[in-house]
């Protein structure tokens, strides 16, 4: 009899053996379509992406005359902008050198800056809100910082927040 069990064990063992890499083989199969819309998606919201860069240096060659209009320039000055707000300095200067080879104007990436720094604080995550105030800026440098809190006059002469 005890032999007989160990037969049966083995023959349990064996079967469960040939099922496990079916299973598997299986569940790697039922993946694949959850894969290929994963992927679909990602294509899809990487060519929204490459459209809005095309529209937003098709904005900037139709609001900004001379060379910070033009596509190279917009390119590298955004992106110089991007990396001087994120500490990246040592890319930034090597971005500032492609900038300046094209001729394009320095003072633009200049004056963007300073409009990037005086909106205030952006949340490091948010990397759309960067881009965004990026844009703007690049567009138009003298956009005006967003007011602090206003003061409002009371009667007696005093001020509040």
């Amino acid at each position: 009899m005890g032999i007989m069990r160990v037969g049966f064990r083995l023959a349990v063992a064996t079967a469960m053996l040939a099922v496990v890499p079916l299973t598997a083989l299986h569940a790697q199969n039922a993946d694949k379509p959850a894969d290929a819309k994963a992927q679909e998606a990602a294509k899809e919201a990487q060519a929204k992406d490459s459209q809005k860069k095309i529209d937003e240096i098709a904005e900037a060659a139709r609001v900004l005359t001379g060379p910070a209009a033009n596509a190279e320039c917009v390119w590298l000055g955004r992106r110089v902008v991007s990396l001087l707000w994120r500490d990246d300095l040592d890319t930034a200067f090597r971005h500032l050198d492609l900038y300046d080879r094209f001729g394009c104007p320095g003072s633009h990436v200049q004056t963007t800056f300073r409009c990037v720094v005086k909106q205030g604080p952006i949340d490091p995550k948010q990397q759309d809100t960067l881009n965004s105030r990026v844009h703007t800026c690049w567009l138009n440098p003298e956009t005006p910082a967003p007011a602090a809190a206003a003061q409002v006059p009371q009667s007696d002469g005093t001020t509040t927040r």
